[in-house]
């Protein structure tokens, strides 16, 4: 997986390196439209740390700066999503975003990880077989 954009340290990461880094655990069910209700126990690293990591492009000096930046996730079949900072930093809106390394107790090694919006209703942003992060300032879509 790629993590790359408006980072110090732009990276490839495997599920190797993912989970080498703290791991969370979690249980998150979808209300999916096609499937029916489903129900999956995940562990990975939190998606802010691994972004963290990669040393995003901020200006220290002002808290609020972190606020207009942006994060793209690309799936290997083409899903994209977009979130704010804001939703995953833990000052905001602290939302545990994952990136998970096993689902089910099942390794997802040769899958690569899994993105996991835990509180999204339908899972529409649950992207399989993540293979770019990018971090990118939103102010940029203003001109």
């Amino acid at each position: 997986m790629a993590l790359s954009g408006e980072v110090r340290v732009p990276a490839w990461l495997s599920v190797a390196a993912l989970r080498s880094m703290p791991q969370r655990e979690m249980t998150v069910s979808f209300e999916c439209r096609t499937s029916g209700p489903r129900r999956h126990y995940f562990t990975g690293p939190l998606l802010i740390d691994v972004l963290q990591a990669a040393q995003p492009l901020f200006d220290p000096g002002e808290r609020k700066d972190r606020l207009r930046f942006l994060i793209a996730v690309r799936g290997r079949d083409g899903h994209r999503a977009v979130l704010s900072w804001g939703e995953i930093d833990p000052e905001f809106g602290n939302t545990a975003a994952l990136l998970a390394v096993s689902m089910d107790c099942r390794a997802l090694d040769e899958q690569g990880p899994h993105l996991v919006m835990p509180g999204d209703r339908c899972g529409a942003r649950h992207i399989s077989q993540v293979t770019d992060l990018g971090v990118h300032a939103g102010d940029r879509l203003w001109g």
